[in-house]
């Protein structure tokens, strides 16, 4: 029985050491992150998610940051081995956490690196599997407030590109912005972003 009780102990002392390597990782990822230090933030993520393959969030995170800082290259090359990289990561983290509606968030951001990087090239094909992609999400999570947020977005972005009014969308802001003050998750460095960028779109909504 004293066999059995130590090694359950020493099972749960484990446990909770890698849970704090975990913890301390993740928030040394993000304070990199926070200081602009985006590729050392990733790298970190990587090497986490590397070591924690049960957990979706640091593919998550490497996938993101590879995608936002592809946002603006020039480089074809560069872009992508950065874009193949975010969806690589992605593709894993939709493997561990089927149907997230925040890695379908994510898979619409990647296909729209490519359409703003040539939207000639990239714009017919990826444009429908976005719009497809955000549905998804809104019907999987209909009060996730980055997935209404996200979903506005390209909505409105479809419609300036189509010449029509953006004014009917202003309300899912609205209404994004409202959730973003309730919405709480309790896996712990869940996706927060979006608020910020919910008043900034609001504020010029119907511009």
């Amino acid at each position: 029985m004293k066999k059995l009780l130590l090694a359950a102990f020493l099972f749960a002392a484990s446990y909770a050491n890698a849970q704090d390597r975990y913890a301390i990782g993740m928030e040394k990822a993000f304070a990199l992150w926070e200081e602009q230090k985006m590729m050392e933030a990733s790298h970190l993520f990587e090497r986490i998610a590397t070591a924690e393959p049960d957990k979706w969030l640091p593919y998550y995170y490497v996938s993101q940051i590879n995608t936002l800082i592809s946002f603006g290259e020039t480089d074809e090359a560069k872009l992508s081995n950065q874009l193949e990289k975010a969806k690589e990561f992605l593709d894993v983290a939709k493997a561990i956490s089927p149907n997230n509606p925040e890695l379908l968030i994510q898979e619409a951001l990647i296909n729209t690196a490519w359409i703003a990087f040539d939207g000639a090239t990239y714009g017919m094909t990826l444009s429908p599997k976005n719009a497809q992609l955000y549905q998804k999400a809104l019907e999987i999570a209909p009060k996730n407030p980055r997935v209404i947020l996200s979903k506005a977005e390209w909505d409105m972005g479809s419609a300036r590109y189509f010449g029509k009014d953006i004014t009917p969308y202003c309300k899912d802001v609205e209404r994004a912005l409202e959730l973003f003050a309730t919405f709480n998750s309790e896996i712990p460095f869940y996706p927060t972003w979006g608020e910020e960028r919910a008043k900034e779109v609001l504020e010029n909504c119907g511009k």
